[in-house]
């Protein structure tokens, strides 16, 4: 499994969490151990800047996700193809708010998106209510095994 993750922010970030959680969930999503995926923590002009070319919206947002080949999740005993999955862009300011407003760590809230950003890479979405109670159920069970695996 290649994780690879740039912290281009003045967040000191333990970036090991970040790569064993998504090493964590992609094992979890019967993920090929060959597949690539890339973390890039960005500053708020930088996401900003992201938001507005990519998604045609002002101001920041928390995650962005840039899929690549498309894999999807596989099963036991039948992982995904390998390949790149993509890239997940994340801005811990906008995550500090968050949490913040949330009443848990900014850290949390990084983490938390990482998963988001990682399933939206795996085909997930949240359009639909049925996809958002899928999606955001997975997501929390993702985490909190991964928290209590620690």
């Amino acid at each position: 499994m290649s994780v690879e993750i740039n912290n281009e922010t003045g967040w000191d970030l333990d970036l090991t969490e970040f790569t064993d959680l998504v090493s964590f969930c992609l094992e979890q999503l019967y993920v090929s151990p060959a597949a690539e995926i890339n973390i890039m923590m960005v500053d708020l002009k930088t996401m900003t800047e992201l938001h507005m070319k990519w998604m045609d919206l002002p101001g920041p947002t928390d995650v962005l996700s840039f899929p690549m080949d498309e894999l999807t999740p596989g099963r036991e005993g039948h992982p995904s193809e390998a390949g790149v999955l993509g890239d997940i862009v994340l801005c811990p300011d906008v995550a500090a708010e968050q949490a913040k407003d949330a009443g848990h760590a900014p850290v949390e809230e990084m983490l938390l998106l990482t998963v988001h950003g990682l399933l939206h890479l795996l085909g997930f979405d949240h359009a639909e209510p049925a996809e958002e109670k899928a999606m955001f159920t997975l997501q929390r069970n993702l985490l909190l095994n991964f928290l209590a695996e620690r």
